[in-house]
């Protein structure tokens, strides 16, 4: 497979990186290899890999690494890449666990030497094939709820907007009549009068019909046909909005049932937290509130996770086991699909400097242990409002 993006081999053994690569440059010709430590981080972003082969004769030594370049490389969070671990027999359940938990992507199988030798090319080919689809949601679902619900309200202003049309057409209808019988009595009302005068007693009886038929004209053409113009024209718009009602009723009813559907929904919030107990007080204090809770033990497994979801909001400890929650904060913002995404810090410290540093690193707001509910919800409602989300609880 020529042409293909960069795979970095990583190990501290020479023999064992030249044996990995070896195995791999058949297929493909794009491979580099890293192995001292002190340069793993340029390492890693001078190529930025696609792929990141993690080939330690210990488990507990890749994890360390990836650790380490997380912690201390601002690119590597950066960079789409999946990771694909070596290892023993005796650590595959262990392996197992970290990549069912996104720690790592894949394992294989690798010391001593095996014979399924492919096996190896293989998940290197399913690596790359995942790196070359779309990242999963690339606006949170939360975003898209938001603008279908926008969308849903242009419909919905519509029908409203043409429901008050008719009225005020009913209104200038009943109103033109009205108009047309007070004209009508004005001038009969001003012929009455005229006839009353002394001047007009003497009037031939002639002259009288020809000035009643005068005004009887008047009314009918002068102003009766005009008046009968504004009523057919009026008419006419009525017929357009029943006719624009009834093509945009399908279109309606859609909106309508788009707005229920996204009324539904509840936001994604990713919980940046290594306590347990955290954990659970949190799923408690929240249950019945209309949010999803993902939840991330470590910053590598925050950003690690982001593969596989967007989240609306993120609430992120300060006090994280690797890295500091400021500073995963202050990677995440480095994501284009994270920029905008609220991140409530959690904290027992409201120092100004520390509150000063996570403003600066991008938090939008703060929940101080221990939690208050009421104070918590609100926290999160009006910090997802201002994105338009909402939750699916009222």
């Amino acid at each position: 497979m020529k042409g293909n993006p960069p795979i970095l081999v990583v190990t501290p053994a020479v023999a064992d990186a030249e044996l990995v690569a070896a195995l791999l440059s058949e297929e493909f010709d794009n491979i580099r290899v890293s192995t001292k430590p002190e340069f793993a981080v340029s390492d890693f972003e001078e190529h930025r890999p696609e792929v990141l082969v993690l080939a330690f004769d210990k488990l507990e030594d890749a994890e360390q690494y990836y650790r380490d370049l997380f912690r201390l490389s601002s690119v590597a969070p950066t960079v789409p890449h999946r990771t694909l671990v070596l290892c023993t027999g005796s650590e595959l359940w262990k392996v197992y666990e970290l990549c069912k938990n996104a720690h790592f992507d894949d394992y294989v199988l690798f010391w001593p030497a095996t014979n399924d030798a492919p096996r190896l090319r293989m998940a290197v080919h399913h690596a790359l094939r995942q790196t070359r689809q779309p990242p999963p949601d690339t606006v949170s679902a939360g975003q898209l709820v938001a603008c279908a619900k926008q969308l849903a309200s242009y419909d919905v202003q519509l029908d409203d907007q043409a429901a008050e049309s008719r009225e005020r057409i009913d209104l200038a209808t009943r109103s033109l009549s009205l108009a047309e019988q007070a004209i009508a009595r004005e001038l009969d009302g001003f012929l009455h009068k005229v006839r009353a005068m002394p001047s007009t007693r003497t009037m031939v009886t002639g002259d009288a019909s020809d000035f009643q038929r005068t005004i009887e004209q008047l009314k009918a053409e002068a102003i009766g046909n005009h008046l009968a113009s504004i009523r057919h024209t009026m008419e006419d718009i009525r017929e357009w909005l029943g006719s624009l009602s009834l093509q945009a009723g399908p279109r309606i009813e859609s909106a309508h049932a788009l707005r229920e559907l996204a009324e539904k929904f509840q936001p994604l919030v990713l919980v940046v937290e290594d306590d347990e107990f955290q954990h659970d007080l949190l799923r408690e204090l929240l249950r019945g509130a209309g949010f999803r809770l993902v939840f991330a033990t470590t910053g590598l497994e925050a950003t690690a996770g982001l593969r596989q979801y967007r989240p609306d909001l993120v609430l992120m400890d300060i006090e994280l086991p690797d890295i500091s929650g400021i500073e995963v904060t202050r990677r995440l913002r480095r994501l284009p699909y994270m920029t905008d995404v609220p991140v409530i810090m959690i904290t027992g410290n409201s120092e100004r400097s520390v509150v000063i540093e996570c403003l600066k690193a991008g938090a939008t707001d703060f929940a101080v242990k221990p939690f208050d509910k009421i104070s918590l919800i609100a926290k999160i409602n009006s910090s997802l409002s201002k994105l338009g989300v909402e939750s699916g609880k009222s």
